[in-house]
């Protein structure tokens, strides 16, 4: 068995960590902080957790409450992973970041696209970036691991296998997204209120939103050609999950056919994959970490669209944390992963 900490356990990606670790036959739950709420009984906060964790509080976080533990979750908002992470580096086996802090290599694009210089940049390389499917190699047995943005991993999915084969002009891509309330995270907030978000789309985060440097860094260190990718999300009236519409203009011939072709030869051997002429929806992947994807190639304008649809708090966060922990811990990377999501 592995003995398991999570800072940051009482928003929905630390909720959603504690469900899966929950059942994973081969992580203990050692520790569960949440400043916020340290010393609420978990059950209070979130009572679908009631059974797993019936008399258990969340704790108060200091660095000497994850000693020894092999793996770390942190599940916290961004910028705090970085006043938390230099005092556990010594302390853990492993750490998995599911926020912002460590994804990407340019500390300059901190400064640029969040506002704020980032406090030790000197951690950065030191961070696989956790994108199992595409670097899967470089996350087996790392010590540090920055998780996926949720909003990026949807992009990328759709993305990648196109840029690959330089099928698309990869320096002019466009990302078309909806996402659902639960990626604004636990705490209310003016514009996710149920007042705001009910029988509302809005979009936000035009020109400026913060996973756009993310998309472009993962699509170029695959694909290894430069992208650029104009991203736009919209927050939709739904609990949880994304939909990506993704745009590249044609650079060689390919047919819908061949482009559903490629798509499904390029996850074939993934077990979170379903490539389906069928256009995806977000409800198709509700409580699963897999991911929905199909393809089209329009005649009339050269363009060739790749949709993805997955659960931003599975595949898009605690999911895929919970298949680089396994890949990190040289464990079976699916383990304790469910692939199949709920309906109705």
């Amino acid at each position: 068995m592995k003995n398991i900490g999570i800072i940051g356990a009482s928003g929905f990606t630390g909720a959603e960590l504690l469900r899966l670790i929950a059942t994973h036959p081969e992580f203990n739950l050692q520790v569960a902080t949440g400043e916020t709420q340290a010393g609420t009984p978990i059950r209070d906060l979130y009572p679908s957790l009631s059974t797993a964790y019936p008399i258990s509080n969340f704790d108060s976080y200091t660095p000497e409450i994850v000693d020894g533990l092999d793996l770390v979750f942190c599940a916290l908002p961004h910028g705090v992973s970085q006043s938390i992470v230099p005092d556990i580096c010594g302390r853990v086996g492993h750490i998995v970041d599911l926020g912002s802090d460590f994804r990407l290599k340019n500390p300059a694009l901190y400064q640029e696209w969040y506002g704020s210089e980032h406090t030790c940049p000197e951690l950065l390389d030191d961070f696989v970036y956790g994108l199992p499917e595409l670097f899967r190699t470089k996350i087996e047995r790392a010590p540090l691991i920055a998780a996926t943005g949720c909003n990026a991993a949807a992009a990328v999915f759709a993305l990648a296998p196109f840029v690959q084969e330089q099928v698309i002009d990869s320096e002019a891509m466009i990302v078309d997204l909806i996402t659902g309330v639960s990626g604004a995270g636990r705490p209310p907030k003016d514009h996710t209120t149920f007042c705001a978000v009910s029988g509302n789309v809005t979009p936000y985060g035009l020109l400026t939103h913060r996973h756009t440097p993310e998309i472009e860094q993962a699509l170029t260190a695959f694909g290894g050609n430069p992208t650029s990718v104009l991203f736009t999300p919209h927050l939709a009236p739904i609990d949880r999950g994304i939909i990506a519409t993704c745009y590249g203009q044609r650079k060689s011939e390919i047919s819908t056919e061949e482009a559903l072709h490629l798509l499904d030869a390029f996850y074939s051997e993934e077990p979170f994959f379903v490539v389906d002429e069928r256009p995806p929806s977000t409800k198709s992947a509700l409580g699963a970490n897999t991911v929905h994807l199909t393809a089209r190639v329009d005649e009339r304008t050269g363009m060739l669209i790749s949709i993805s649809a997955l659960d931003n708090l599975m595949k898009g966060a605690s999911g895929m944390a919970i298949q680089n922990a396994n890949l990190a811990l040289g464990l079976e990377e699916t383990l304790g992963v469910p692939s199949l999501g709920l309906y109705p």
